[in-house]
């Protein structure tokens, strides 16, 4: 019976003590986990040959969750390598609202809410930026569009690792929504074509300001 008291006396002690702060540092049977080798991020190192602590994944790598098993949906290319005429996902009003929640956070910047290119950014930097409504633009694929998203074009960066596959396809849907809105082009040139040239006839020249003839004895003008 004593043992039974002692040993109950050792386990109220114990949880009476346990949480209480202490200024010696705790002891580890194995400390090697707290005291071990290792580098900074992007810092330097002379044991590999390229120079850097930080290694580069093994080719081929994907990420968890960012597998892409239909390749022409991530790439916006058929099998034969050529852009896709058509977006491979169905436009319906979920896609289309996504679309414009996101154009407005990554492309409105530069391409202004419209797609017009008159842009803040045009205003206050005077930076060209490309009308997405313009003749040239509509006339492109739908995978043309998604590629110069993914990939980027110019001076537009890529924004491959900003914008997830789906939502550059819904950027698509809202600029071609934005297209359609714009209405015909402004010169009235049709759809991937240049404007037709508009012959001016030149003005008749002016009797006063025509040089004096000379005359048929061939003397002197006066």
């Amino acid at each position: 019976m004593s043992r039974v008291r002692v040993l109950a006396a050792a386990l109220l002690v114990a949880g009476c003590t346990r949480g209480s702060t202490s200024s010696r540092p705790p002891i580890h049977l194995n400390p090697n986990m707290d005291d071990q080798p290792r580098f900074e991020a992007q810092a330097a190192s002379d044991f590999f040959a390229d120079g850097m602590a930080m290694r580069q994944p093994v080719p081929g790598t994907v990420a968890r969750g960012a597998l892409e098993e239909d390749g022409a949906l991530a790439t916006g290319r058929g099998p034969d390598g050529a852009l896709l005429g058509r977006t491979p996902l169905g436009v319906d009003d979920e896609l289309l609202e996504r679309g414009g929640e996101r154009y407005q956070i990554y492309c409105a910047p530069c391409h202004a809410d419209d797609g017009s290119g008159q842009s803040m950014l045009r205003e206050r930097s005077g930076v060209a930026t490309a009308d997405l409504t313009q003749p040239r633009l509509r006339a492109e694929s739908d995978g043309y569009l998604y590629d110069v998203i993914a990939n980027g074009f110019g001076l537009m960066p890529s924004y491959r690792y900003q914008v997830p596959t789906r939502d550059r396809w819904a950027i698509v849907a809202h600029v071609r929504r934005l297209q359609a809105e714009a209405g015909p082009p402004a010169d009235g040139a049709r759809e991937g074509q240049a404007p037709e040239t508009i012959e001016v006839e030149a003005p008749a020249p002016n009797p006063a300001e025509a040089p004096a003839a000379a005359p048929e004895d061939g003397g002197e003008a006066r």
